[in-house]
């Protein structure tokens, strides 16, 4: 997402390095090329006016610091505009004193409501909520059905009394469906509503007389973020139409530009609080400005990243991983297919890798990442034997031949796995012994003068660091309490 704006900014940073002080026509030179890509991410005109104006005041107003360049005294500064034109902070559903609380969806037809619907109502029940899903959308063709759908995806129930196609009150629905989430035990009521290709007076009476008949705690604007400084218009519609609370933005994944992004909570004055970044119901999240404004400077999304891993591996088993890896165990392939499998749960390898820092320079190499090499991988591993995963020695030739026609695989795919499997237990133990909190329990001392080498005389970690493509980039700062000293970590094998 937002690659276009991303590499545009990023030739502007890259101009001003090597500068040692920002005179004033490096300042206007800056800020027109920020413009320019503005401009062409399809941000509305006024906001890039006066994020442009911001930009220029604090260049020309700061003193330059001796502990950074130009570069990144620009990077800081735009880093903190971005985060201000896209809402400044999270803004997090407010709930009901006395449930249900009532949240209605809005939104033109194709913004992807209804599946925005049963994503919420995921997420909400991961947050140990008892959502209801409400089918007030009965003009769309097979809407009704869709919510249905959805909603058995999401493990959620859905209060659907009419069939839809046409047939139907929208507002009656509505105005049952509290009553019936009371009966039930529900804490949240999530309403879909009907949706047009366009503004019209009709969709506009029938969302106000479903708000004015559940009076909801909270009215979510659904926008299609591809549509871009288009999204603003329709926004803008709809808060003097029908009112609403705060903005999601769905289908943030193919938005290259980022115009609606950066338009719409600037230009409307309320909050952007989900983001729908794919087509499965776990494709979905809060919405963090400093998040976001990091990705699109290059800085990548440690936090995210941090949190897809905290709800994907499970505790017990990163413990017991841990533990076996620390305590001198030997990883096995088995532990080696399950921990694959847990990763390949957090989603596309490719989207994981965008979110370090530093990987915007590699994105060719990212885009050309293919997850069905990890499928052909998991496919090697089950055509093994439980005694072959356990103790890959004993693969011989016959062996191999066999699990490469079980896997429908070849024998050097096969080769080329185990050789790889074992080159990843070598670092890991390396780690293991040398990072620091890492260290493998042991009772005896190490030999004098022996520190830092293994048994076979290689130096465990080098003196080296970071790759340069894994550097992190001018200007970073890692959120409190996520501050390691990235600077002086380093990777087996370097110098």
């Amino acid at each position: 997402m937002f690659d276009t704006l991303s590499d545009r900014l990023e030739s502007v940073f890259t101009s001003l390095r090597g500068k040692g002080r920002l005179s004033e026509a490096d300042i206007d030179a800056t800020a027109r090329e920020i413009r320019i890509a503005l401009l062409e991410a399809d941000v509305a005109l006024p906001v890039v006016r006066e994020f442009i104006a911001a930009i220029k005041d604090r260049a020309r107003g700061a003193a330059v610091s001796q502990a950074l360049n130009p570069a990144q005294q620009v990077i800081k500064i735009v880093n903190e505009e971005l985060v201000a034109i896209l809402g400044g902070e999270t803004r997090q559903l407010s709930l009901a004193k006395t449930p249900p609380t009532v949240v209605m969806l809005a939104g033109l037809q194709g913004a992807g409501k209804t599946t925005l619907a049963g994503k919420l109502a995921r997420w909400l029940k991961q947050q140990r909520h008892a959502p209801l899903l409400v089918a007030a959308d009965l003009q769309r063709p097979n809407a009704v059905d869709q919510l249905k759908v959805v909603g058995g995806q999401a493990g959620v129930d859905v209060f659907a009394p009419e069939p839809g196609n046409g047939v139907g009150d929208p507002v009656g629905v509505a105005r049952d469906a509290i009553e019936h989430a009371r009966r039930m035990g529900h804490d949240i009521v999530v309403v879909d509503t009907a949706g047009r290709l366009g503004i019209d007076a009709e969709m506009m009476a029938q969302a106000v007389a479903i708000r004015d008949a559940v009076s909801p705690d909270e009215t979510l604007f659904v926008v299609d973020a591809m549509i871009g400084q288009d999204a603003v218009n329709t926004a803008e519609a709809f808060r003097d139409g029908v009112g609403f609370t705060g903005v999601v933005l769905t289908k943030l994944d193919g938005d290259a530009r980022g115009g609606a992004a950066l338009s719409v909570a600037k230009v409307t004055g309320r909050p952007i609080m989900f983001a729908s970044t794919g087509e499965k119901l776990d494709d979905f999240d809060v919405f963090h400005p400093e998040r976001m404004a990091s990705r699109i400077l290059g800085m990548g999304d440690m936090l995210t990243l941090i949190e897809q891993a905290e709800r994907t591996f499970e505790a017990d088993e990163a413990e017991r991983m841990a533990e076996k890896m620390l305590g001198g165990g030997e990883l096995t392939l088995e532990d080696f297919l399950e921990q694959m499998m847990m990763v390949r749960r957090m989603g596309p390898i490719g989207n994981l890798l965008g979110m370090l820092p530093g990987m915007g320079q590699m994105k060719e190499a990212i885009a050309s990442i293919d997850d069905k090499d990890l499928d052909r991988i998991a496919a090697i591993i089950r055509s093994m034997t439980p005694a072959e995963r356990h103790d890959p020695k004993i693969l011989n030739g016959s062996r191999r031949l066999r699990i490469a026609r079980g896997s429908g695989t070849t024998v050097t795919e096969v080769n080329r796995l185990v050789e790889r499997f074992y080159e990843a237990r070598k670092m890991m133990k390396q780690m293991a012994g040398s990072m620091p909190g890492m260290r493998r329990p042991s009772n005896r001392k190490s030999a004098k003068g022996k520190k830092g080498t293994s048994k076979r005389g290689r130096t465990s970690m080098g003196s080296g660091g970071l790759p340069p493509n894994l550097a992190l980039p001018p200007g970073l700062k890692l959120p409190p309490g996520l501050n390691p000293d990235l600077s002086n970590l380093k990777l087996p094998g370097t110098d």
